[in-house]
Parts: C-alpha cells; sequence; structure tokens
C-alpha cells in the first residue's frame, strides 16, 4: 500500500462555508443528498455539488496521473466504483481511445447525467453487493470518494470486492487528522457514514486484504 496524491490539489480548490453548512437545516438536507438524485448533483448547494457540470480540464490531471502510474495503455481495463456522471473516465478515455472502461453507480441521475460519449460503458450496480466481475479482470479498479458513504458493516465487503476484480487497485476516501478536520468533515459531509482517521482507514483497508494504493482528502 502506497500513499498517492491524486486528488487532494482538486479538494482544496474548493471554498467550503462549514458553518454555514452545519446550521442550514443539515438533517433534512441529508436525507435529500441520500436520494443521490436532481437535488444531490445540480439542485441547491446545500443538497450537494450545486452544479455539478462537466468543466474542460478539471480532471485532466487525474486522468494523467492515473494512467502513467499505473501504467495504462490502450488495451487496459478499469473499473471505476462510483463513477457518478464519469466525468474521469471520460478524460482517460480522451488520452486513450481504445482502453477498455466500466463505471458503475447507485446513482440512476448521475449515470443519465454522464457524458455521452461514455454513457454506454455505465451501468448501476451496487458495491455493497457482489459484483459479477471474474477475479483480476481488470487492470486497475478505483474508487474516488465512494466508500466512506458505507456503514462498516458493507465497507470491509466492498474493499474485497474491489481487491478481487483488480489487479492494480486506488482508494480515495474522506478523512481527518486532527479535531479540527473531524469536525469540519462533520459539518460539511452529507452523505458519509464512515468517519474515520487516517490511521482508522488504514487499519481498514490492511484487515480487508487490501494491497492497493489509497489517498484520503481532509477538510482543512
Amino acid at each position: 500500500m502506497k500513499e498517492k496524491k491524486f486528488l487532494t490539489s482538486l479538494h482544496k480548490a474548493t471554498k467550503r462555508n462549514y458553518i454555514q453548512r452545519m446550521i442550514n437545516q443539515k438533517i433534512n438536507c441529508m436525507e435529500i443528498a441520500k436520494k443521490y438524485g436532481f437535488d444531490y448533483w445540480d439542485g441547491n448547494r446545500k443538497y450537494g455539488y450545486g452544479g455539478y457540470k462537466y468543466i474542460p480540464g478539471r480532471w485532466e490531471k487525474v486522468a494523467s496521473n492515473l494512467v502513467k502510474s499505473y501504467k495504462l495503455n490502450n488495451n487496459s481495463k478499469i473499473l471505476d466504483v462510483g463513477c457518478g456522471k464519469a466525468f474521469l473516465l471520460f478524460e482517460i478515455k480522451k488520452i486513450l481511445p481504445q482502453i477498455d472502461i466500466t463505471g458503475i453507480d447507485i446513482s440512476n441521475y448521475g449515470l443519465k447525467n454522464s457524458k455521452k460519449e461514455v454513457r454506454k460503458y455505465l451501468f448501476k450496480k451496487d458495491i455493497k453487493k457482489t459484483l459479477k466481475y471474474k477475479s483480476n479482470q481488470f487492470d486497475l479498479v478505483f474508487s474516488i470518494n465512494t466508500l466512506h458513504n458505507l456503514k462498516i458493516n458493507y465497507l470491509t465487503k466492498a474493499i474485497k470486492e474491489i481487491q478481487r476484480v483488480g489487479k492494480k487497485h486506488f482508494i480515495c476516501a474522506e478523512s481527518y487528522r486532527n479535531n479540527k478536520e473531524l469536525f469540519n468533515l462533520q459539518c460539511w459531509a452529507l452523505t458519509c457514514e464512515s468517519f474515520f482517521s487516517k490511521e482508522e482507514w488504514i487499519w481498514i483497508l490492511k484487515n480487508s486484504g487490501y494491497t492497493g494504493d489509497y489517498e484520503f482528502i481532509y477538510f482543512e
């Protein structure tokens, strides 16, 4: 297991008002956000992204780093667990037009409003359930900002499935290193079910048999 820094700079580029999120009817907003429908993706910011649109170049560096770090090529097969609107898969496909991509997500809205160029490669599947893919079917399996949305009783199984179906792996999740970051995470997170410190996440990954790479984003 190696720690990576693929998402950190992108995460830090967004400004967040933690206290305002916490006092703005957050319980109700959480219930709406966890439906992963229009409100979560493209509705008011208090419910989620506040308009998750494709911005040219935004995911380009992340895509390039994944391609280089895991030596992907046009013969590679990759799986994005929690792909959402699949902007990252689209960027990878721009770099490697013949690469075999697959994206899975539980959000009907996210999948239906994904980039049309990659939509046929996307499927509604729940990572809490066993994936109907062969062991080592993919050269790379990655999951970005999805696993923290699972409760602990589903989390270990999901990690094991990611490990099983891929030869190489990368996981990114929300975490914290101190009380300030924990407070900010608790204020901001609408869909998070697993509030774990960096040390706890690493322990969970290791005890789930995970051997891939990881990254944690922090709410500083």
